[in-house]
């Protein structure tokens, strides 16, 4: 990972290792941080803004210390400097610190030190896994009906990191709660917050579909 990474914050995008996103930009400062990206070692960090503060996207807002680094595996330029592409997770990193702009850059650059990604307790982080898998049979239950479910066999087959991430990207959670999966020391760390998070969301449901049928979506 190299010591210096350009930085992408966004306030709704929370990028967990292993994970894929695409990404549509327009903003003259993102175009430039791209081209640098793409001239060198397509590697971009993914920080999420706080919450608080997403009002101040023009700006420089706050942004959380630990985010993703993420490569650009394929882009596409558009005619008029606009690029579509798809970031492939590689690991997280901790902001050591800001670096003042250079003249002519309009994006923001950190100097960042990476973070391990280990597994934990492994036999902790299947029970969670397996929690999360009873709880994502549940809430397609509940959502979509009976007879509708998810491939168990399928899911199970997944490693720890690539089944987080997939999971975390396919279920509606608030970025609060996906960077708490991000900041979590080890794989079992996530796979046992992001069950606390289905729980949640399932008994949220209960709730709605409790006061009738119309306030399930």
């Amino acid at each position: 990972m190299p010591p210096r990474i350009p930085l992408f914050p966004l306030e709704n995008v929370v990028l967990l290792p292993e994970g894929l996103v695409p990404l549509h930009i327009f903003e003259p400062r993102y175009r430039q941080m791209t081209e640098a990206a793409l001239a060198g070692d397509r590697c971009i960090g993914m920080v999420a803004v706080r919450a608080e503060r997403a009002g101040e996207m023009t700006g420089d807002p706050p942004i959380y210390a630990t985010g993703c680094a993420g490569f650009i595996a394929e882009h596409q330029r558009l005619a008029d400097g606009r690029f579509h592409l798809l970031l492939r997770a590689t690991h997280r990193f901790r902001i050591v610190r800001e670096l003042p702009r250079e003249p002519g850059r309009l994006y923001r650059v950190a100097e960042v030190e990476p973070l391990g990604e280990e597994v934990g307790d492994r036999e902790s982080a299947h029970r969670a896994r397996d929690r999360v898998i009873e709880l994502l049979a549940q809430i397609a239950e509940r959502s979509l009906g009976r007879g509708h479910g998810v491939d168990r066999e399928q899911l199970a087959a997944l490693d720890l990191a690539h089944f987080a991430s997939g999971v975390a990207g396919a279920v509606a959670l608030p970025t609060r709660e996906k960077q708490s999966l991000l900041e979590a020391a080890t794989l079992a760390e996530r796979l046992e917050r992001l069950a606390g998070a289905l729980d949640f969301h399932l008994a949220v449901l209960a709730g709605h579909s409790a006061r009738g049928p119309e306030t399930v979506h």
